[in-house]
């Protein structure tokens, strides 16, 4: 799409300096943008990059754009205003309403006039589908499921029995969700397995990422609030809720049972223990492994930084000797009568 910048500047509410004739077609990074392209700073790592810089414009804030070479539309929030821009300019593929010939659907459910069911897709009995959703190759809809109006199932998606999506919903290619959770009852030295008679309730405008499941719950619904974001291969498992806005990263595990406050975000490869809770506006930093519940918002972490090889292992067997260490203090501060201090509760 071809959009002029004063264009721009008027819908998404930027000052612009520069040529309001100057039109833009495509979005590119700061170094290898070129005539005609759009480029945004908001991270200052990345300000060396701006002053070589040749593209059309620059989305930015006013204290960066005193010394941009190029036109400039400034704003507040620069991220977030290019990925408005961003969405103009390279909208996703028209709708094209109707069932694709080798798509397999019962009876019994129903799919909007308007929506679009691609080739090889699955729908079971009792299935809704609501207005404009999108349904990619391959998809699986099992019995019961419902989704709101505008959802968008990429491709490969997979979904349970009484599994629901909220509105304008987006699920990325091969997602599974309300597949049975990791329930076992021990009996005799064997295991038993505990039925999943739970289901999974997504609201709006969550996107769930490539290839990251969400368990059916074992007897309650496991939640997705709405507006949640999820990395790719993510696992969710039963009874597990997420308040709405909250982000998760990448390959993050959320054991069973735990709830996880709103507006948190989750950095990647982060673990949870089972029926624990986490406060709203919560931080976790990645790599993070939270065991008990969290209480107050803030910035949680417990991840080791990387060091160089010989340094870790020096650190690693100053770890060992912890122990040892502790016991001399002790009995120095026995000999010296000093009392020791009590442990913390989290020593316990």
């Amino acid at each position: 799409m071809r959009v002029s910048l004063g264009e721009l500047a008027v819908r998404f509410g930027c000052e612009l300096r520069g040529d309001p004739d100057t039109p833009v077609e495509r979005v590119a990074t700061l170094a290898n943008a070129a005539p005609g392209t759009l480029s945004f700073l908001a991270n200052p790592r990345y300000r060396p990059q701006l002053n070589a810089t040749r593209a059309a414009a620059v989305v930015l804030t006013a204290a960066a754009a005193e010394n941009c070479p190029v036109a400039v539309l400034v704003c507040e929030n620069p991220y977030a205003t290019y990925a408005r821009i961003a969405t103009l300019l390279h909208p996703p593929a028209p709708l094209e309403p109707g069932t694709h010939p080798s798509a397999l659907i019962a009876p019994s459910a129903h799919v909007d006039p308007s929506a679009q069911v691609g080739p090889y897709c699955v729908i079971g009995e009792q299935v809704s589908i609501g207005p404009r959703c999108r349904l990619g190759a391959h998809c699986l809809l099992g019995p019961g499921v419902r989704l709101d109006a505008d959802v968008q199932l990429i491709a490969r998606v997979t979904l349970g029995s009484g599994v629901s999506v909220g509105e304008r919903g987006i699920v990325q290619p091969g997602v599974v969700i309300g597949a049975d959770g990791f329930g076992f009852a021990p009996e005799g030295g064997r295991w038993l397995k505990v039925p999943q008679v739970g289901t999974v309730r997504i609201g709006a405008d969550v996107e769930i990422g490539a290839n990251t499941t969400i368990d059916r719950g074992a007897i309650d619904d496991t939640v997705i609030e709405e507006g949640v974001k999820l990395d790719n291969l993510i696992q969710i498992a039963h009874n597990v809720r997420i308040g709405a806005h909250t982000a998760i990263a990448g390959c993050t595990g959320v054991s069973g049972s735990t709830t996880i406050g709103r507006r948190c975000m989750i950095g990647g490869s982060a673990g949870f223990a089972g029926h624990i809770s986490v406060a709203d506006d919560v931080v976790v930093t990645g790599m993070s492994m939270i065991t008990h519940s969290i209480e107050r918002a803030g910035v949680y972490s417990s991840g080791i930084p990387f060091e160089e090889a010989h340094t870790w292992r020096r650190l690693v067997a100053r770890f060992k000797r912890i122990g040892l260490l502790e016991g001399r203090v002790r009995q120095l501060e026995r000999a010296a009568g000093i009392k020791p201090e009590q442990q913390d509760e989290a020593d316990d």
